[in-house]
């Protein structure tokens, strides 16, 4: 596979920030890379909660499941600390609770399962047939063709050297104000080189699992997450890992919405790897509630 001819500064810059300094026994501490925002963004914070959960596992089990909840916003000119609890130590299965904490309160709170490796019954729904990625639009042609007539904070986003690079297979929502069907299906890939250990490899993909849910939601109302009149944010995540992945090459994230209600949007996913096995599946619901003022 042949990478984005962009550095390894920010997959470098990811990785150190899953690097996480360890306090004391189960305390750990992790920043956040200062690139302007207001906010964590959601799927740092389940990644370094993952990698402490992991640091407290033995090498031979590996995570299964994460279920997340989003308590406060997170504050990225800070450091986050995050505690864990040995929940059980078995046989077969360690579980861990994980809470991160800034200003003296939680912000997250996430529960991890951990497994050794067994063989077992297996199998998995099929790849939906969609576009190459190869075929798609890059990022650097979407910016020159979309960006300088979008709104400043679309223009901001975008505008971000991210370790994570994304293809939609359609670019519809971002041409239309249609009602569109609750679905979409983006390849998504590492900028740079991912350390051949799954621990971390876990970490990327639980990091990437958080970009593009919401969106999928807001489809069916012809609206967008850059939507200033809406107030958008992630709830609770939940997240299984089915199979390891290498993370060198695309992935496709296929997303659906079956339900958007009482100022929330629920939305599933599934990541498979280009040869079509299916890695990981994803739920997460989120606040869409339109803004007090509006």
């Amino acid at each position: 596979m042949s990478r984005p001819p962009e550095s390894q500064a920010a997959m470098d810059q990811l990785l150190a920030t899953l690097d996480l300094e360890k306090l004391e026994e189960n305390l750990f501490r992790g920043s956040s890379p200062q690139v302007g925002w207001q906010r964590v963004f959601g799927g740092q914070v389940i990644a370094q909660a993952l990698m402490a959960a992991q640091r407290t596992v033995g090498d031979d089990r590996f995570v299964h499941s994460l279920h997340a909840y989003f308590i406060r916003p997170g504050d990225p000119s800070v450091p986050i600390v995050y505690q864990v609890d040995r929940i059980r130590d078995g046989s077969s299965f360690a579980t861990r609770w994980i809470v991160a904490i800034q200003h003296g309160h939680p912000i997250f709170s996430m529960s991890a399962s951990f497994q050794v490796e067994e063989g077992g019954l297996d199998h998995q729904v099929p790849m939906p047939p969609v576009t190459p990625p190869e075929k798609l639009m890059g990022e650097k042609e979407f910016k020159e063709l979309f960006l300088a007539q979008a709104p400043e904070v679309v223009r901001k986003y975008w505008s971000q050297d991210r370790p994570i690079e994304i293809r939609p297979v359609s670019l519809v929502h971002y041409l239309t104000k249609d009602k569109l069907e609750p679905r979409q299906d983006i390849w998504v890939r590492a900028v740079g080189a991912v350390p051949a250990d799954r621990h971390y490899q876990a970490c990327i993909l639980a990091y990437l699992s958080d970009m593009t849910l919401l969106d999928t939601s807001l489809y069916p109302h012809g609206t967008s997450i850059f939507n200033p009149k809406l107030q958008v944010a992630s709830l609770d995540h939940a997240m299984w890992f089915h199979r390891p992945c290498a993370m060198d090459d695309w992935l496709l994230y296929t997303q659906d919405s079956p339900s958007s209600s009482g100022a929330r949007g629920m939305t599933r996913g599934g990541l498979y790897t280009r040869s079509g096995v299916l890695v990981a599946s994803v739920a997460q619901e989120g606040l869409i509630r339109k803004r007090a003022d509006e």
